[in-house]
């Protein structure tokens, strides 16, 4: 027993002064290895800054970019906009889809003019209030004629603007190089949009940019559709980006955009309808009196004061349409 005894202790004594020996080399290895992992996390912590800090770099150089960008957009856009506000003869011509020169415009208000002169003049005996009537036929006529027109064909080709945006991004991203998909569209869309295509792929052909060859179609077709069209693809080819996701984004504004229009139309039918009625009735009730009593309202016509008596009615019920008129369209 006392053998075991001094064993044990000789050990003990014998790790023990090991331990005294070796435990600050253990400690200085232990301190190495934490200034070496310190070190270690601060130079990942450098890279995972630097990193931030170059994206951040980045964002903000590409969100300069786009603003930049955006801004000479809106500069481009005002002072084109200046321009369309004052629209020549010959480009309101070409809006209405049509190819005739001035001229024949001008030819066919003298015509259209002559005619209603005739026609009052016939009617109603009056040779000053015929001519003020033609007069006002040859101005208003063939110039009301060509916006009717050039409504009409704007609305055509907005009904068919969405589905050639779906068949741009569907050639997109199937491979097909944006131009392909442009003179597919020139060739194989209804009319309008056809024809207006057909222009843009003609500046390509002639060796147009992009950007100024989709801007020749908002010049000829002035609409918000057009302008969307043009900023989405000036901004893709300065800028990058996806086109076929900015493409069918716009085409899904533009399909809500036309169901909201359809909804404040039927909306507004009712103040339609009796704006139509309030500007029928008077002469609807004209037309009565003369056929029951001839004698009563022939006045009107045969004495030179009901001739400006309904000179007068005439100009009051004009602005009372033109007011609701007003009154009952909404900018869409």
């Amino acid at each position: 027993m006392t053998t075991i005894l001094f064993i044990c202790l000789v050990a003990l004594s014998t790790g023990a002064l090991l331990y005294g020996v070796l435990q600050p080399r253990m400690e200085a290895d232990k301190a190495t290895r934490s200034r070496f992992d310190q070190f270690a996390a601060s130079e990942n912590d450098t890279a995972l800054r630097q990193a931030a800090r170059d994206r951040m770099q980045e964002v903000t150089k590409r969100r300069k970019t786009l603003q930049a960008t955006l801004d000479e957009l809106e500069e481009k856009n005002r002072k084109r906009n200046v321009h369309l506000r004052k629209l020549t003869l010959e480009a309101r011509i070409r809006q209405a889809g049509f190819d005739f020169p001035p001229r024949t415009y001008y030819l066919a208000s003298a015509g259209f003019g002559l005619f209603v002169f005739l026609l009052i003049l016939l009617v109603s005996g009056a040779p000053l209030v015929a001519l003020l009537l033609g007069i006002a036929g040859g101005a208003a006529g063939p110039h009301w004629f060509l916006g009717w027109r050039r409504a009409r064909r704007q609305q055509r080709f907005t009904d068919e603007f969405a589905n050639a945006l779906d068949v741009i991004v569907r050639g997109i991203k199937s491979g097909l190089p944006l131009n392909d998909t442009l003179r597919m569209i020139s060739n194989e869309t209804p009319e309008p949009v056809r024809s207006e295509f057909a222009r843009v792929v003609e500046a390509l052909q002639m060796g147009s940019p992009l950007t100024e060859a989709v801007n020749r179609l908002y010049i000829s077709m002035p609409m918000p559709e057009t302008n969307f069209f043009a900023i989405v693809v000036a901004i893709q080819s300065q800028s990058g980006g996806n086109l076929a996701e900015a493409l069918g984004n716009l085409s899904r504004v533009l399909r809500e955009r036309r169901k909201m229009k359809g909804k404040i139309k039927a909306m507004s039918m009712e103040a339609k309808a009796s704006a139509y009625i309030i500007g029928s009735l008077p002469i609807i009730v004209g037309v009565l009196v003369y056929l029951t009593s001839p004698d009563y309202i022939s006045v009107l016509f045969t004495d030179p004061k009901g001739h400006m008596i309904l000179l007068g009615s005439a100009m009051w019920m004009l602005c009372g349409i033109l007011v609701m008129r007003k009154m009952i369209n909404f900018d869409f």
